[in-house]
């Protein structure tokens, strides 16, 4: 089982690249957005790599992070979303990204990835936000507040404050995390050069969860 590939880029191509591996080029299937990401050809450049075995090929899909790597298994658990479908959701959406966009059960953001239409955007929420936890996150979705205005990986700030505050309560961290991003969003909106404040926050992400 090949696990990660560390050697030269030799070239990219629409939906693959070919990794030179000490004078042997494997093919790799990879997001749009990783593919973007890639260095020159001839570069020295390391992929995690998830080997599929089939009666017919062997696939190799290659990740420039663990995180990407975790969701492109997690998603596939999820009826209806095989490879391709999870490579077309991780070419649109960013770990961090997909991680809020489950949270927050915003089936909008996850329409725009191709693939997925509106009945497995409900079936992608439903049946993730309550697993999203378990894989490598990337920081924002660490520290839980991908809308603070604290620097991304940082644990403080009035979101990641809230967000603690209704974990205590005894909420859900997916649910609370939905919550409170719809909280800062709508308060924003309403007053957007008011700095966020954590009593507030609290209030309306209670609101948004007795909904």
């Amino acid at each position: 089982m090949i696990a990660k590939l560390n050697g030269l880029l030799d070239s990219v191509g629409d939906t693959a690249c070919i990794l030179d591996v000490g004078g042997v080029g494997y093919q790799v299937f990879c997001s749009a957005r990783t593919l973007r990401a890639l260095p020159r050809p001839g570069e020295a450049t390391r992929l995690y790599i998830e080997t599929h075995v089939r009666e017919d090929h062997i696939h190799l899909y290659g990740f420039l992070s663990e995180a990407e790597r975790g969701w492109f298994n997690l998603l596939q658990t999820v009826q209806g979303v095989g490879a391709k479908v999870a490579l077309g959701i991780l070419s649109a959406l960013s770990p961090d990204e997909l991680f809020r966009a489950i949270a927050s059960a915003d089936k909008t953001t996850l329409n725009r990835c191709d693939g997925v239409g509106p009945k497995l955007a409900v079936r992608l929420i439903t049946e993730l936000k309550d697993k999203v936890g378990g894989i490598a996150l990337g920081p924002v979705a660490q520290a839980g507040a991908g809308e603070a205005a604290a620097a991304p990986g940082s644990e403080s700030g009035p979101v990641a404050d809230a967000l603690s505050a209704l974990v205590n309560l005894g909420y859900k961290r997916a649910d609370a995390f939905g919550a409170v991003t719809a909280a800062a969003r709508n308060l924003g909106d309403k007053t957007p050069n008011k700095e966020l404040n954590v009593q507030d926050l609290i209030r309306a992400g209670l609101k948004e969860l007795a909904q």
